[in-house]
């Protein structure tokens, strides 16, 4: 059963949200996904533990169903999130992120660590100099010609709507293992996680290397729930060693998928749903 509604946040930003199963029961699990500055695209993922406990998903402010133009920082995030779990009437949540939405989850967790249950960060949060690794590696899984279109085309002052999706597929295809399938995948995100939201990528992505997580790990490991676990695809082209640096500093397992990338549920289904059901079982008690 799925059910929607639109919630309002204090300064008057509207947020649309889906939830996936029995909203009833507790604890519940929410999704939060990453960008920054894109609509939620986590609806493959919902389906693998709605059985277990009600899933939420949500889009963030300024993308999506969720429209908002104004200034983006962590705070508000987080307080969305806060504000969020209110309307839903849910104490304490499973929370479960996706790249940038490891680094919102633990951000979370450390203003708000009474109300988690659980956390599951999943392809993310990364520490360190993981960058450099990962334009080197995403360089050498594109070829010259589209490593040149991908630069004029970011060059562009403005971009039509054909040109915006050659940017998205040409960005995205590399975080996949398998290059054909991930040209796929990349193009039907191109198509469907749109519009992006640049300028909130831009703000957001300043605040975190202003403020970056890593600045945060000894209080965030003193403030995680004591279920709380690292997940990421051996293949996506931001460094699985980074997660196992952090796994190390944050004292948390950290569960490697092989075949995958940096969407593990795409190429690896059977074993990312194996793990959440594992994860989320472990909490509820199921």
């Amino acid at each position: 059963m799925e059910t929607q509604g639109l919630v309002s946040m204090t300064d008057e930003a509207q947020l649309h949200w889906t939830a996936l199963g029995d909203t009833r029961r507790r604890p519940a699990v929410v999704l939060l996904h990453g960008g920054p500055g894109l609509p939620d695209y986590l609806g493959d993922v919902a389906p693998m533990v709605a059985d277990l406990a009600p899933v939420y998903r949500y889009d963030q402010r300024g993308t999506g169903q969720s429209p908002w133009r104004g200034p983006h920082s962590f705070a508000r995030h987080v307080d969305d999130l806060a504000e969020l779990l209110d309307a839903w009437d849910v104490p304490k949540a499973v929370l479960i992120g996706h790249s940038y939405g490891t680094d919102l989850a633990s951000r979370f967790c450390l203003r708000h660590s009474d109300r988690v249950a659980a956390t599951l960060l999943m392809c993310g949060p990364f520490v360190g100099d993981w960058r450099t690794w990962y334009r080197a590696e995403r360089v050498r899984r594109m070829s010259t010609a589209q490593q040149e279109r991908l630069r004029d085309l970011e060059e562009l002052p403005h971009r039509t709507e054909e040109q915006e999706v050659e940017l998205l597929n040409l960005a995205w295809f590399t975080d996949h293992a398998d290059p054909e399938r991930g040209w796929r995948w990349a193009a039907q995100g191109a198509r469907r996680r749109r519009p992006v939201n640049w300028a909130m990528n831009r703000e957001l992505g300043r605040e975190g290397r202003v403020d970056p997580i890593d600045g945060h790990l000894g209080e965030l490991r003193a403030r995680l729930p004591a279920r709380a676990e690292l997940l990421g695809g051996v293949d996506d082209p931001r460094p699985v060693s980074a997660l196992e640096s952090l796994a190390l500093r944050l004292d948390l397992p950290l569960t490697r998928i092989e075949g995958a990338g940096h969407e593990p549920w795409l190429e690896q289904p059977g074993a990312v749903r194996t793990h959440l059901r594992r994860f989320v079982q472990g909490v509820v008690g199921a």
